[in-house]
C-alpha cells in the first residue's frame, strides 16, 4: 500500500515536473514572438519617421504643397509623432520582452491599446467623410473659393501648387473655371497661369505662350484634371498605405495579447 502511494505521489511529480516545464516553454515562446511582433513596430515606427522627414525636405514641389495648406502641414508632424511613438513602444516592448519586466509590459500595453483605439478612430472617420475626397466636393470649392493670382490665400495658392507641381488644370478640366470665382475676379482670362504649360525660355524673358493660354489656347495649357493626376500619380502610394495599415493594426493587436499572456505568465 505504501509503495503504491509513494508511486502515486512520484507519478504525480513527474506529472507536475513537466507541466512546469511546458509552461516554460510556452513563456519562452510568447516572450520570442513578443519580442519579434515589437521590432516589426519598431520598424514601421522608423517608416513613419522617414516618410515623415522626406515630405518635410523633399525637394520637388511638394513641400511646398504641404506648407501652403495648414491641414496638410498638421498631418505631418501627426505622422512624425505616430512614427516617434511607435518606434518607442517597439523598443520599450522589446525590452519588456527580454527582460520579463511587468511594468514595461504593462506600460507598453496600456499605450499600444490606446494608439489601436485612436487608429481605429481615423480609420471610422475617414470612411464617414469620404464624400469630401470626391471629384464633385473638389468642383464645388474649386469654384467657390479659387481665386488665381492672390497667393496671399491658402486655398488659392495650395491649388496652384498642385496645378504646377502635377501640370494639370481644375479638378477635371480647364472647363472647371466657367462660372467660377475666378473667371469673376478676372475676367479676360479662361484659364489661371498655374495651368500654362512652362515655358523653355529663362524666366525673366516674355513668354508669348502664356497670353494664348490665358486665352484660352489649348496648344499651350495643360488640359488633364488635377484629380486625375493626383490620382494617377499616387495610386500604388494608396494601396501600399492601406495594406500597411492593415498590417499594422494586425501586429498591434497581436503584440497587445502577447503583451498580456507573457505579463500574467511571468512570476
Amino acid at each position: 500500500m505504501r509503495t503504491v502511494m509513494r508511486d502515486g505521489r512520484a507519478g504525480q511529480g513527474e506529472a507536475s515536473a513537466r507541466g512546469t516545464a511546458m509552461e516554460g516553454d510556452c513563456l519562452s515562446c510568447v516572450k520570442y514572438l513578443m519580442f519579434v511582433f515589437n521590432f516589426l513596430i519598431f520598424l514601421g515606427g522608423s517608416f513613419l519617421l522617414g516618410v515623415g522627414v522626406w515630405v518635410l525636405v523633399d525637394p520637388t514641389g511638394f513641400r511646398e504643397i504641404v506648407a501652403a495648406n495648414p491641414l496638410l502641414f498638421t498631418g505631418v508632424y501627426i505622422v512624425l509623432a505616430m512614427g516617434g511613438m511607435l518606434f518607442l513602444l517597439g523598443f520599450l516592448g522589446c525590452c519588456g520582452a527580454i527582460r520579463e519586466n511587468k511594468c514595461l509590459l504593462l506600460f507598453f500595453f496600456m499605450l499600444i491599446l490606446l494608439i489601436f483605439l485612436a487608429e481605429l478612430a481615423a480609420a471610422i472617420l475617414a470612411f464617414i467623410f469620404r464624400e469630401h475626397l470626391t471629384r464633385e466636393y473638389f468642383t464645388k470649392e474649386l469654384k467657390r473659393h479659387y481665386q488665381g493670382y492672390n497667393n496671399t490665400d491658402v486655398f488659392t495658392s495650395t491649388w496652384n501648387g498642385i496645378m504646377n507641381t502635377f501640370d494639370c488644370c481644375g479638378v477635371n478640366s480647364p472647363e472647371d473655371f466657367k462660372e467660377s470665382l475666378f473667371k469673376s475676379l478676372n475676367h479676360d482670362d479662361m484659364v489661371p497661369a498655374a495651368c500654362c504649360q512652362r515655358p523653355s525660355q529663362p524666366a525673366d524673358m516674355a513668354d508669348p505662350s502664356q497670353e494664348q493660354c490665358l486665352r484660352g489656347n489649348m496648344m499651350f495649357r495643360n488640359n488633364k484634371g488635377c484629380y486625375s493626376a493626383v490620382v494617377d500619380y499616387f495610386e500604388l502610394y494608396i494601396y501600399v498605405a492601406g495594406a500597411s495599415a492593415i498590417v499594422v493594426l494586425t501586429i498591434e493587436l497581436f503584440a497587445m495579447v502577447f503583451a498580456m499572456c507573457l505579463f500574467r505568465g511571468i512570476q
